[in-house]
């Protein structure tokens, strides 16, 4: 049987209700009835409810421990403390938090919240839309598992799954989750959001697209107000034309900078090479790089590479017009040569690379003697030719980046172990020297300015004729796979070929002879050791 209470009669029935509902509430907290448009009740399809409706404007109202719901129509269950209600529901919770939807439910025992169609919730910092949102109320926790938009003072958050503290005013994103932002779009498949000062914690893969960079990472964390953040695990910053890989990324977008940790990889697109190391910097402002701890810089040409590695490799000058420059022990490795120095310039520009030694103290020229003074100094090797000097400039060509020419500056010394003759060595002294490639090799050389020569001298069955020692003032020589063929001496020469026992063995070495072969980078391994 349906009972029907009017308008008339229902104010004595909520004040008896209300009142016998707050002595009951002293322990049990129950649902309080603020006020109903008209009160029924249906045992057959709704046992144990007190059916509430709207009628003449007056609306649902139930209150329940600082949290006020209004809705058109709500089935009340007294007995389980619970209630569910539709049409136009308005949810406040003091005035911190409001809920809207088309369909709610609450338990009162454990004041949980379901609300459903239309949902919107809303507080000072944010507003968040779904179809389906949960809310715990004991635990301040709000979460939906229906696609969910946020949107907060700066940015508009997307995702499948979702989950608010609203203590901690943190969302747990969870599938597909996407910020947009006038700065920049974030996409992740998890990540921590915290609304006050719009940081973002990274559980997987995440993307963060910026106005003039890329980043990605699969852990990190990055604060979104000010573009800055930290990068783990698979991560990658573009960035100024430069990808930058490493176990951990740092970012600032502010500064214009970004700094890599372990196992780092800088790779420039623009000018097709790589810098590895264990740690790097980028200053996006300055167009410049820093790479250290066991830096490698590669530049990739066509199919062969060249390997710089040094204590400190620097990049520096836009797109085309770099220049890399290394410091202490710089080794390099390609092909066709290998070399070192004390410090190393490659403009990309004029493609000039340098070979430059440190200059020496007063007190190290006053007691290193000459042999000592050369071992400090820049030194190539091609097959089995070693070349030194105190400056060296290898310039490449621009249309295919080959070795295209040589000169070094003063103090010149060439050496090469004699084919034949395991204990001797052809040597060329000088001040100046120039040479030219032919596909990669060593083609001509000119050295000139007090040239000395000892040359090994062999008959075509390879039979020692002796050995030519000669002072000139310059010479030419030909150059058959990166060996010594054939020498033309100029101006007034003066020496002669003498029968190897009719020399004395301290006569076989010019002075300031060195043999370097053991210094020199075999592979790439070689070249952080």
């Amino acid at each position: 049987m349906i009972k029907i209470y009017r308008l008339h009669k229902l104010f004595f029935f909520i004040f008896f209700f209300t009142y016998g509902l707050y002595i009951f509430s002293q322990d049990s907290k129950i649902i309080e009835i603020q006020q109903a448009g008209s009160f029924t009740k249906d045992e057959f399809n709704f046992p144990g409810a007190n059916i509430l409706k709207k009628e003449n404007n007056i609306r649902v109202h139930l209150y329940h421990e600082g949290a006020l719901i209004k809705s058109n129509t709500s089935f009340f269950y007294p007995k389980k403390n619970f209630f569910s209600a539709n049409g136009d529901i308005v949810f406040n919770q003091g005035d911190s938090l409001f809920l809207n939807s088309d369909h709610i439910e609450y338990d009162g025992k454990i004041k949980k919240i379901k609300a459903w169609g239309n949902v919107n919730l809303r507080n000072e910092e944010m507003e968040l839309y779904t179809d389906t949102l949960y809310l715990d109320r004991i635990n301040n926790i709000a979460f939906y598992k229906t696609p969910g938009k946020i949107i907060d003072e700066s940015s508009t958050l997307n995702s499948n799954e979702g989950t608010y503290f609203l203590d901690e005013k943190k969302y747990r994103f969870i599938k597909n989750v996407k910020i947009k932002n006038p700065e920049y779009n974030l996409n992740s498949s998890r990540l921590d959001y915290f609304v006050l000062n719009e940081d973002s914690f990274f559980y997987g893969p995440s993307k963060i697209v910026g106005k003039d960079y890329e980043i990605y990472c699969e852990s990190g964390y990055y604060n979104s107000k000010i573009e800055k953040g930290n990068f783990k695990k698979n991560a990658v910053i573009h960035y100024n034309n430069k990808i930058i890989k490493g176990d951990s990324l740092y970012f600032e977008n502010v500064n214009r900078y970004a700094s890599a940790s372990k196992n780092v990889k800088i790779f420039d697109t623009i000018n097709n090479s790589i810098i590895r190391g264990n740690y790097g910097e980028v200053f996006k402002s300055k167009d410049s790089a820093i790479i250290t701890k066991n830096p490698i810089a590669i530049n990739i040409i066509e199919n062969d590479s060249l390997y710089i590695s040094a204590d400190t490799i620097i990049l520096t000058g836009k797109d085309k017009n770099r220049l890399i420059t290394a410091y202490y022990d710089v080794k390099i490795l390609n092909s066709d040569l290998k070399g070192k120095s004390d410090s190393l310039s490659f403009k990309e520009s004029d493609q000039l690379i340098k070979l430059i030694k440190k200059p020496l103290t007063r007190k190290e020229n006053q007691i290193l003697n000459i042999n000592q003074k050369n071992m400090r100094n820049p030194i190539l090797w091609f097959e089995k030719s070693q070349l030194s000097g105190n400056l060296i400039h290898l310039l490449t060509d621009s249309s295919n980046s080959k070795l295209d020419s040589i000169f070094i500056f003063d103090n010149t010394f060439i050496a090469e172990e004699d084919t034949l003759n395991k204990n001797g060595f052809n040597q060329i002294k000088g001040k100046n020297l120039y040479g030219n490639f032919e596909n990669g090799n060593l083609k001509n050389i000119k050295v000139d300015k007090n040239t000395e020569v000892i040359y090994y001298m062999y008959t075509e069955k390879s039979e020692l004729i002796g050995i030519n020692k000669t002072i000139c003032s310059s010479i030419e020589m030909k150059m058959d796979k990166n060996e010594i063929k054939e020498i033309t001496f100029f101006t007034l020469p003066d020496g002669k070929v003498n029968p190897e026992k009719m020399i004395d063995k301290n006569q076989l070495f010019l002075e300031g002879f060195t043999w370097r072969i053991n210094e020199m980078p075999k592979n790439v391994n070689d070249l952080n050791n």
